[in-house]
C-alpha cells in the first residue's frame, strides 16, 4: 500500500488513472478515456484522464468532486474512512463491493490503530 489514499481507502498507486497522469503517459490516457467513456456512457478524453489523489488540492478525475465519499470524508474533517469511527457504512458501501481492495486497506488501517 502507497502513503497517498483515496478518501475511500483506495491505494492511489494502483489507480490507473493516477498511474497515467503521474507518468504523463498520453497513449495510456486515450486508451483509458476510451474505455471509461464506454463503460460510463459518456464523453472522456485524454485532458480528463488526470488525478493527483482525490484528496489532494490539485489535479482531481472530474467525478471526485461529486463523489459521495470524498464529500462525507471532507466533511468531517477526515483523511479517508479508515479514520471515522464507523468505518463501513451505506455511504462507502457501493465502492466496497466494486473494489474490496479497498475495503481491505480500511480494515487494514484500522487494526493498526
Amino acid at each position: 500500500m502507497s502513503k497517498q489514499l483515496a478518501a475511500c481507502c483506495l491505494d492511489c498507486a494502483s489507480c490507473e488513472t493516477y498511474q497515467a497522469h503521474q507518468a504523463g503517459d498520453l497513449a495510456k490516457k486515450q486508451d483509458i478515456a476510451i474505455r471509461w467513456s464506454k463503460h460510463y456512457d459518456g464523453e472522456l478524453t485524454a485532458n480528463d484522464i488526470v488525478c493527483d489523489g482525490c484528496m489532494s488540492n490539485s489535479a482531481r478525475f472530474a467525478w471526485c468532486n461529486n463523489c459521495p465519499i470524498r464529500a462525507c470524508v471532507t466533511e468531517k474533517g477526515l483523511n479517508n474512512c479508515a479514520e471515522c469511527e464507523i468505518g463501513t457504512c451505506e455511504t462507502n458501501a457501493f465502492l466496497f463491493k466494486a473494489a474490496p481492495e479497498a475495503k481491505a486497506n480500511l480494515e487494514k488501517l484500522r487494526s493498526k490503530s
